[in-house]
């Protein structure tokens, strides 16, 4: 029988619940998305707080309720206003998918989240932590939700010594929740690690001495807590030069194209931009041949506003924003337009191009 099997066994589930679910009661933080059990709201606020921390998605989440506030009014919604309420969260794959799958509920579920595993995980973007944290916070079903604070407090509680950044080891963490949650209340038992996890079993420097599960903790006893849990370090990071540029015509108005609607930032707009090759002709010429060759536009009068580093997970822009002024007359398109400074507040941008926009507005 492998340790972490083991330590399942010598722990009293009873105590150790109630343990935990009387400490959150006490202490759980104060979160638009606790104020009910909506299991829409549930949906938006996982789906917000993946990959972004709590106070960041707080008034992104309140936005995005008031603009839409029940499964009808996403599915029915714009794309292009979706896209503008989530604008600065990133990851805008999340918000595509979450409204596709919104509409798959509208559409074959009567506008009812499915309460079943199977049905739930059907939907688009819907893993398997998000259907387990939907199922069990709002609807009471005693389901594992399994994010990175989960596995790092099961890891140190149960001396789990698998490697957390391999998803094979999820499995592992997943049987370890589903043995030991509460079936009285599994909204609260789930909702607590995950609590657990964020306040007290940090990554870094737990505060065991504050943990009201510690007499259960195997790591605590056994003082590695701050060795575990075993995480691999990701891959580094790509480096990409960008040259973008704010191109500005007779009246003022600023040439935005939208990304294509797959890949990186899909369907978001951008200002026209290219990859640098460093060994190659000046970044104007790259640029000049860049919006000839797909829009047959040409400008002069380029001048340098400034660099800007945006970091994603997997690579790292280094742009140089320049601006300019267009020569000729130019074909507006669905996804090419000429607009004024005021209405670029009505399109989403990524947050590397609003902090350009910041600079064009200095400069100008």
């Amino acid at each position: 029988m492998k340790e972490h099997l083991k330590n399942i066994e010598k722990i009293d589930r009873q105590q150790f619940q109630s343990d935990l679910i009387s400490w959150f009661e006490e202490e759980q933080r104060d979160l638009p998305w606790r104020k009910d059990q909506d299991p829409y709201k549930v949906w938006v606020s996982e789906i917000m707080l993946q990959q972004t921390r709590v106070d960041t998605v707080i008034p992104y989440f309140n936005n995005f309720i008031e603009q839409f506030p029940t499964i009808e009014a996403l599915s029915v919604a714009d794309e292009e206003k979706v896209l503008k309420a989530w604008e600065g969260l990133g990851y805008y794959s999340r918000v595509r998918n979450l409204q596709a799958a919104v509409r798959e509920v509208y559409g074959s579920y009567g506008g009812v989240v499915p309460n079943t595993r199977k049905e739930i995980s059907q939907l688009k973007g819907v893993g398997p932590y998000t259907a387990g944290a939907i199922l069990s916070i709002a609807y009471g079903v005693p389901e594992h939700a399994v994010d990175g604070n989960v596995m790092r407090v099961m890891s140190r509680i149960l001396s789990i010594w698998a490697d957390i950044a391999k998803a094979s080891n999820r499995k592992i963490f997943e049987e370890a929740v589903t043995s030991l949650i509460s079936h009285e209340n599994p909204s609260y038992f789930n909702q607590a690690l995950m609590e657990l996890g964020a306040l007290v079993c940090t990554p870094t420097s737990p505060s065991c001495l504050l943990c009201p599960v510690r007499e259960h903790c195997h790591a605590f006893h056994e003082g590695n807590e701050r060795e575990l849990p075993i995480k691999t370090k990701n891959k580094k990071q790509r480096q990409v030069q960008l040259a973008s540029i704010i191109l500005a015509d007779e009246h003022g108005r600023v040439l935005i194209h939208k990304r294509p609607n797959k890949g990186l930032l899909a369907n978001l707009w951008e200002f026209p931009s290219v990859e640098i090759n460093l060994s190659y002709i000046s970044q104007k010429d790259q640029l000049n041949d860049s919006l000839e060759k797909e829009y047959g536009i040409q400008f002069d009068q380029m001048e340098m506003l400034g660099g800007i580093e945006h970091v994603f997970s997997h690579l790292i822009w280094n742009i140089n924003v320049y601006k300019g002024v267009l020569q000729g007359p130019v074909e507006e398109k669905s996804d090419l337009k000429l607009v004024t400074l005021e209405e670029l507040s009505e399109f989403a941008f990524p947050v590397s191009h609003q902090k350009m926009i910041k600079l064009f507005q200095l400069n100008s």
